[in-house]
């Protein structure tokens, strides 16, 4: 590639921006796994170089995408009260997750210290600390949101793809596994929403 034809692919029709975009729209239509630099390029129309020139690697490309993610979810209109304010953020942060095929897969994944993720933790951090947590308490309860929110989500949107083969109900018996058993109907339920709730008010009113 010459100089003049790479200045042009970085010119105004493509930034860093316009990579992550594309990406995320790959992402929606193929899934985390089949992503790719050469993908993004094929997309956009250009070379592969010329994708790794705005975004210098795969991973940081994962991470400029887990941040657009978790940038969907709003932080205006919150509630006064601390801990409705951060129900209510950890709700629109599972919604961000869950728009975009594999996104929980895709924030898993990376570690990005960016705008996005770091107003989002600014802000659930600052609700915690304004109902009267101390600072280790207040960082380690966000872990603890975010962690179990991924977690559940990335479980959500795997569901789908996985076959309904009864295949808990086979391996649980009453004999070799009598606690289990007994909770049976509940380990299995697909009922995501209230699962999330449970979790959430299991987190915010323990002791």
């Amino acid at each position: 590639m010459t100089k003049k034809q790479a200045d042009a692919e970085r010119g105004p029709r493509l930034d860093a921006g316009a990579v992550v975009r594309a990406a995320l729209e790959l992402l929606d239509e193929s899934g985390l796994d089949a992503l790719s630099t050469r993908a993004v390029a094929d997309r956009l129309g250009v070379r592969m170089n010329t994708v790794l020139w705005h975004v210098k690697t795969k991973a940081r490309l994962l991470e400029l995408m887990a941040d657009a993610v978790v940038g969907q979810a709003p932080l205006d209109r919150l509630p006064d009260a601390w801990d409705d304010r951060a129900r209510e953020l950890v709700r629109r942060y599972r919604r961000a997750l869950l728009a975009r095929r594999d996104g929980a897969a895709l924030v898993t994944g990376t570690y990005p210290a960016e705008p996005h993720t770091l107003r989002f933790a600014e802000t659930l951090v600052g609700a915690l600390l304004d109902g009267g947590m101390a600072e280790r308490e207040a960082a380690w309860t966000m872990w603890a949101l975010v962690y179990f929110t991924l977690g559940l989500a990335q479980e959500e949107q795997s569901a789908a793809a996985r076959p309904r083969d009864g295949g808990l109900d086979r391996a649980v018996a009453a004999d070799t596994h009598p606690a289990l058993h007994r909770t049976l109907a509940h380990l299995g339920a697909e009922s995501f929403d209230a699962r999330f709730e449970f979790g959430l008010d299991a987190i915010l009113t323990r002791g």
